[in-house]
């Protein structure tokens, strides 16, 4: 699955989600997950906004699911944690088929194996409800182990329902992104995933580590491990989308394009989030789309949208790289 294209990712799955449900995700702590449980119909439904724009790839609304986050909150046991999770991911097929059938009755023709199901891997921070996924603060304290053995859990159940690739996201830090490709060299060398970094400015992860020092030594270490292959994408999401271009300038830009690092982008929409007033400046974002040639140009063979991006979003993104796409084949 090396990508001669680039991809459209879908957007914000919380952030379209509340089409259906409203307005009732932000500052639950299982986020969007509770969902899972209590509106099936309406993940399905949110997964079909994002296909019927454009979507090349959904990914699974998994991102803050874990047994211990359902144990403590829907007072799951750990066997019914785990079977929700299997069924988060049954749930982006349902909507993959539905779609597919959609376009088979209106003789749509879609490119053999797509759309892609992704299963969303969030960091070790997401399930702490501490604002740590932001911080990368337990890299400090918590044993690479520790965290390697919580995403393991999640990491089984959605390979087990069966993704096409798993999507290690809004990493905060170096670490916890070396072990967990460690662990998948290791344990699963079949897999294939993209590993998005959580960074704070132009320059850093969220927990301070430079990103073009971060992304590299993951390169270096799956170039060791003769996996490179494996890596879909190096990348950031969750990020203003600002900051992305001097980010991937760090990485790629003195690198011929033969021997750039594949990348992959879902920022933010530009808006700032405030703890009193919510998210602010919506008036004053640069649409996504308008990114796409300087991403693609730099290496973004995956480009998508996270927190406040909608299907409409995603569309016009959809647009933007198809156009590059057709550049790259006359060229």
């Amino acid at each position: 699955m090396g990508l001669t294209r680039v991809l459209v990712k879908d957007g914000g799955f919380g952030t379209q989600m509340t089409v259906h449900v409203g307005d009732s995700v932000d500052g639950d702590p299982l986020w969007s997950a509770r969902f899972n449980a209590t509106n099936p119909a309406a993940i399905i439904s949110t997964h079909l906004d994002f296909l019927q724009n454009g979507a090349d790839i959904i990914l699974t609304n998994t991102y803050q699911s874990s047994v211990d986050g359902y144990m403590e909150y829907l007072e799951l046991d750990e066997e019914q944690s785990i079977e929700l999770i299997k069924n988060t991911v049954r749930l982006a097929h349902i909507a993959k088929e539905r779609y597919l059938t959609e376009c088979y009755q209106a003789q749509l023709s879609v490119q053999e194996g797509y759309p892609l199901i992704i299963a969303s891997i969030g960091p070790f921070g997401a399930h702490l409800h501490d604002g740590s996924e932001y911080t990368g603060s337990y890299a400090d304290f918590v044993p690479a182990k520790e965290i390697t053995d919580w995403h393991r859990v999640r990491i089984e159940a959605c390979l087990e329902a069966g993704v096409d690739a798993l999507a290690i996201e809004t990493i905060p830090c170096q670490m916890e992104a070396e072990a967990l490709v460690e662990m998948l060299c290791d344990d699963y060398p079949d897999v294939k995933f993209w590993v998005a970094f959580q960074c704070k400015d132009e320059n850093t992860l969220a927990h301070g580590e430079t990103f073009a020092d971060a992304a590299n030594a993951i390169w270096d270490l799956l170039a060791e491990r003769n996996a490179q292959d494996k890596c879909l994408a190096i990348g950031v999401n969750c990020v203003h989308p600002k900051f992305v271009t001097p980010l991937f300038k760090s990485l790629n830009g003195d690198r011929e394009v033969g021997e750039q690092i594949p990348l992959v982008v879902y920022p933010n929409s530009g808006e700032v989030y405030d703890v009193v007033n919510g998210w602010q400046g919506r008036e004053h974002c640069v649409p996504l789309a308008n990114y796409v040639p300087e991403w693609a140009q730099l290496g973004a063979k995956v480009i998508g949208g996270c927190c406040r991006t909608y299907a409409r979003d995603i569309r016009h993104i959809g647009e933007a790289i198809r156009d590059w796409n057709k550049l790259k084949k006359l060229s």
